[in-house]
């Protein structure tokens, strides 16, 4: 007949329980090495399904370890058992390797022998041990578990196959047994079938609770923590050796029931619990502790201790780093399995403006996961701006000021040290500006510099204040085949949109200059005080910001990318909307522009195609900027119509004066 193969005990060290023992280390035990009580638990085992297989694959037989070990009240959990273990820490790593391991296992093994034979008790059946080694300096924990079980001679036999449970037992037994183990969880127990009554009692009661019980209704059963189907838990191997020693002859052969139904089945599913009679030849000498084993096995299968690395986690920098992507990975595995954080932590985004709406598209790209961010602004931080723009505080503004950008960026690695955040204080020169003489060199070089930025990042925003200041950038990006996106403020109403990829055809979308038929001008000069500031609704630059950066995380996951269609337009009927599952982005639609009316708290979503003498985005622009560059920009600084005269606009001024004048005017006769 074939012998019993058990499956071994694995130890699960829950991170908390590191973070125990260093404060019993440095509290409690300091330079002792003596031996301390530990707890721990264990529970059925259990199974997962292979979606791909549709099987059952069993988990680990596992006994878990945790911050509460240490603790007298501890509690095991729900539809689990404690284990009482030795524990012993030694000072020095040389001291846990010269340890004398086999001493220390004997001394648990008899342990758990005398309480069998003195006291019939079978809680010290899982009794276990755990020696450790802890380096505070460097958070390193050398730690070996041994769960000592008793070997049998001869060797225990199969002689009836492994079987579920329910094919022998009835429903009703079935769940007679589910309820009382619900009720009081035990480790291990026995059952008895009589007049159709299912008992259950202690394995201490053995001979009084089956005294003139038929053997085929007798049945030895323990918590197994083995879902293997054919291999039992390594908790049974000690409950045999401690009923062949008290019960000699009436235990050569048992109905065991491997118990591993914590839970009702669901529907259309059965019981896991396992049945077989197992059976076992005389022993030759039951007084003597027999020989026992259990040393756990490293990760590569050998017997030797294990390694818990926890510098990653004590760092900080490096505890902050897994910390903050924490929303980001639930969200993955909760709802969106398909979500690529990768491609979005690795988008490199260029801010340009570092106020209001700066900072706060910094926060939320930082709340994605963005790792890389560049903030470029020319002004210093105002005793106004703090309330308003949250990366800046009070002290930012005395003595003048601090450069806006470096600020901001500063305050993103205090926040958040594993950012790369920097900061340009630069000027963008604008048309309808011209350049003074004395200026044209350091103007060039701000050129080159933002030149050198656009094509150093993935996505650009424009959240500067001025409309002519978005003209240099929007010109960059579309050449440099960037994502470009835009956000602008009124009162109580935004504007976010992105611009259209070039070489997109007859449906690429436009930029932000598409609907205008005149040149980006001064807008200035001679304004009042409420036109210098932006007078917007508090909270409308924290939506508007937070709406951009959605948008770029929608993007960025199509599949199609900057060049990702727009959703088709909206019809005003709710029925009619666009299915935000049909839009190719898992977040849902990829809008070409968003208008937001706060009075009305109502988004309108807009597709404006792109223009051909657009004086932004247009082949006529980009072509004029790649053959001329600087000589193109310092142009369209410097000299008013240049721009429509290069696109074609000031031929259209013409045609409609043309036309208008072609109109025969009929004028009414007065009364």
């Amino acid at each position: 007949m074939p012998i019993v193969q058990f499956t071994p005990l694995s130890s699960l060290v829950q991170p908390d329980f590191w973070h125990a023992l260093t404060s019993l280390k440095i509290d409690v035990l300091k330079l002792s090495d003596a031996s301390v009580a530990i707890r721990a638990a264990y529970t059925a085992g259990r199974t997962i399904r292979d979606r791909e297989t549709g099987q059952e694959v069993p988990l680990g037989c596992e006994l878990v370890v945790s911050g509460e070990a240490f603790t007298e009240e501890f509690q095991p959990p729900a539809n689990a058992v404690a284990a009482s273990g030795v524990f012993k820490n030694y000072n020095t790593i040389e001291d846990f390797k010269a340890a004398d391991k086999t001493v220390l296992f004997n001394q648990v093994a008899d342990e758990i022998w005398t309480s069998v034979k003195t006291n019939h008790d079978p809680s010290a059946l899982n009794r276990f041990l755990l020696i450790a080694y802890a380096d505070l300096k460097k958070y390193k924990y050398y730690y070996w578990f041994a769960f000592p079980a008793f070997t049998a001679k001869p060797a225990w036999t199969i002689a009836s196959e492994w079987k579920p449970a329910h094919e022998e037992l009835s429903e009703d037994a079935m769940r007679a047994l589910h309820d009382a183990l619900v009720k009081a969880p035990r480790a291990y127990w026995l059952v008895r079938i009589r007049a159709g009554k299912t008992e259950v009692a202690g394995v201490e009661e053995y001979e009084k609770f089956f005294e003139g019980v038929d053997p085929a209704s007798q049945y030895i059963s323990f918590l197994d923590p083995s879902a293997l189907p054919q291999n039992p838990g390594w908790p049974l191997r000690n409950l045999l050796a401690y009923l062949r020693c008290l019960h000699p002859s009436t235990t050569s052969s048992l109905r065991v029931l491997c118990w591993r139904d914590t839970d009702l089945p669901a529907s259309g599913s059965t019981w896991k619990s396992r049945l077989g009679l197992i059976e076992q030849g005389i022993s030759e000498n039951r007084e003597e502790r027999p020989s026992a084993v259990g040393w756990e096995k490293n990760a590569q299968g050998r017997l030797g201790p294990r390694v818990a690395d926890l510098a990653p986690m004590m760092d900080p920098t490096r505890l902050a780093d897994q910390a903050v992507d924490l929303n980001l990975k639930l969200m993955r595995w909760r709802i969106l399995p398909a979500l690529d954080l990768d491609k979005i932590a690795a988008t490199k985004c260029l801010l340009l403006g570092a106020g209001t709406l700066g900072c706060y598209v910094a926060r939320t790209l930082m709340g994605w996961g963005v790792r890389k961010i560049t903030f470029v602004d020319s002004a210093r931080v105002s005793f106004s701006n703090p309330v308003r723009q949250p990366l800046f505080e009070f002290e930012d503004c005395l003595d003048g000021g601090k450069p806006k950008a470096q600020c901001a960026a500063d305050r993103l690695k205090k926040i958040f040290p594993g950012v790369e955040s920097k900061g340009f204080s630069l000027s963008i020169p604008m048309p309808g500006h011209p350049v003074p003489a004395a200026s044209v060199e350091q103007t060039k070089k701000d050129v080159q510099m933002l030149e050198t930025l656009v094509e150093q990042h993935d996505a650009v925003f424009l959240l500067m204040d001025s409309r002519e200041s978005r003209w240099l950038p929007t010109v960059l990006g579309a050449a440099k085949g960037k994502i470009v996106m835009n956000a602008a403020l009124g009162f109580d109403t935004f504007l976010v949109m992105r611009h259209g990829a070039r070489g997109g055809g007859e449906g690429r979308l436009g930029c932000y200059y598409c609907n205008d038929i005149v040149a980006p001008a001064d807008s200035l000069t001679d304004r009042t005080l409420d036109q210098m500031c932006t007078v917007t609704r508090p909270g409308l630059a924290s939506i508007a910001a937070s709406t951009a950066v959605e948008l770029l995380a929608g993007l960025v996951q199509h599949p199609d990318g900057v060049r990702a269609p727009a959703p088709p337009p909206q019809t005003g009927n709710s029925n009619d909307l666009p299915d935000p599952s049909t839009s190719g982005s898992i977040l849902g639609l990829v809008p070409h522009q968003l208008r937001g009316f706060l009075a009305q708290f109502r988004n309108m979503l807009i597709t404006g195609a792109a223009y051909d003498r657009c004086t932004g985005c247009s082949e006529t622009v980009l072509r004029e900027y790649e053959t001329k560059g600087w000589d193109m920009m310092i142009r369209a600084f410097n000299e008013p119509g240049y721009l429509e005269e290069l696109t074609g606009l000031k031929e259209l001024y013409g045609e409609g004066e043309a036309a208008m004048e072609s109109v025969d005017w009929e004028e009414e006769e007065e009364e």
